[in-house]
């Protein structure tokens, strides 16, 4: 089974993610701020990181930039989610690393859709 972090600061949607996507069988660790969602993923061999764009301590882009400066982290598939959407927003999440990017607000189904198409695409 797919082992997913969630790197997100608002803790309502935080919960909302985490529900929705173990209700379909994945296995989810949570992070609030940059800094956790980086001690996390240095502790754990995750398939795929779900991270937000703002979050305290380290922003998103800088937690993508520090996992993808490591070369054992290149196999972690990393997916931005962003209230962010801007077309420069998104570029800016790519170039920093991020394999993929969901605007916020998204539902519940979209997402769990997204990441069985990424995990699978993925061989995962």
């Amino acid at each position: 089974m797919a082992r997913i972090l969630l790197a997100e600061d608002e803790e309502v949607l935080r919960m909302l993610v985490c529900d929705t996507l173990e209700d379909v069988g994945y296995e989810l660790d949570e992070a609030c701020d940059g800094e956790e969602a980086l001690n996390k993923i240095s502790s754990t061999d995750y398939d795929l990181v779900l991270i937000d764009y703002m979050m305290p301590v380290f922003t998103g882009l800088e937690v993508i930039a520090k996992v993808r400066a490591n070369p054992d982290n290149n196999h972690v598939k990393i997916m931005m989610l962003s209230a962010k959407s801007q077309y420069s927003d998104q570029e800016a999440a790519l170039a920093a690393g991020a394999d993929y990017f969901m605007a916020k607000p998204f539902s519940p189904i979209q997402l769990s859709e997204k990441v069985e198409e990424i995990l699978e695409q993925n061989g995962i």
